[in-house]
């Protein structure tokens, strides 16, 4: 029996790095205190994209160049691209293409976009793992997710403005007989919350409307309770484990959305188990979005709390809601 393994996975970040004081001093002048909200969505500097030449696309083919290096591969190796971004610099061609090109793919190579919002790394890994086992042609997978959020947050908005940040990350599946790999895994969707988070606010029907300001383009957020996905995330890990016959035990890190700290320790609390086993990089990193439970789990892998054969949940949430879990033998 074949398996689908990860076999290497890098990540990719702006140079530019902007601690919290900038955000405090920027929002004290509006009269708003923000400092208890970044300490418990656990922010301490992010990296932030320059505004000139950097975006989600520059970024991902960063991040695919050095995974594919460290791998020992080249783009003419790949038979699948997929790039996940909420945030794509072109609709059309899709950015797959484009990164073909860049990195010199041959031409039987399956390029596509894919879009689920912040889960939509975590989803695209799990669904080009799933073609690869119907599809015994696709050898190597090269999946993508980077999202350049910072430049579509309303500078006005507390929650959205200093919590992102910019990144990418990059996994390579290959078709394996060494047992491991993808394992299992589940997805929740709610969309009774559809509506809280926009981007662009007004609709792309709208943006050339006369009047339209960028503010009425920028991401749209109101406010919820941030920890409604917490229940549901418990509720997935529970359950993927009793039907693996796995325990919390076997499992050796939980790499996570890392859109806030408070959500990872009341899943943390939930299970009963304590941090060790939790890669939390959102203090670093801020929140990148698509490509966090990634960054999360290569930053594992580099300190060696993630070693060959060991159980690695994924998991992360897109605005909505959708929640894909799924769970990897490393």
């Amino acid at each position: 029996m074949e398996h689908i393994t990860i076999r290497h996975a890098a990540y990719y970040h702006p140079e530019r790095i902007i601690y919290n004081e900038y955000y405090l001093d920027h929002f004290k002048q509006m009269g708003k205190d923000i400092k208890r909200f970044l300490e418990v969505m656990g922010r301490e500097r992010r990296y932030i994209a320059e505004a000139d030449g950097e975006n989600s696309l520059t970024m991902g083919l960063e991040a695919a160049r050095k995974v594919l290096q460290e791998a020992s591969l080249t783009g003419e190796d790949m038979d699948m691209i997929v790039f996940a971004s909420q945030t794509p610099e072109y609709t059309y061609p899709t950015n797959a293409l484009l990164l073909h090109h860049m990195l010199q793919g041959k031409r039987r190579t399956i390029t596509q976009d894919s879009n689920a919002n912040c889960a939509g790394m975590v989803a695209a890994v799990e669904q080009a793992s799933r073609y690869m086992q119907a599809n015994p042609s696709i050898h190597y997978t090269l999946v993508v997710g980077s999202d350049y959020s910072s430049i579509n947050c309303n500078p006005e908005d507390e929650i959205t403005y200093p919590n992102f940040g910019d990144a990418a990350a990059a996994v390579i599946l290959e078709r394996s007989k060494e047992p491991g790999g993808l394992i299992d895994s589940l997805y929740y969707t709610n969309s009774d919350d559809c509506y809280n988070i926009m981007f662009p606010a007004c609709g792309l029907s709208n943006i050339y409307q006369e009047g339209i300001t960028p503010e009425q383009i920028r991401i749209r957020w109101t406010p919820f309770d941030g920890t409604v996905c917490v229940a549901a995330a418990i509720a997935d890990l529970k359950e993927l484990l009793v039907r693996n016959h796995l325990t919390t035990d076997d499992i050796s890190a939980f790499c996570l959305s890392q859109f806030s700290l408070k959500n990872i320790q009341l899943i943390q609390e939930g299970l009963g188990l304590n941090d060790e086993k939790f890669i939390y990089v959102g203090d670093e990193f801020g929140y990148t979005a698509t490509s966090s439970p990634f960054i999360a789990f290569q930053r594992g892998v580099e300190d060696g709390r993630i070693k060959r054969g060991d159980y690695v949940f994924f998991w992360s949430v897109g605005a909505g809601w959708q929640i894909p879990t799924m769970l990897f033998q490393y």
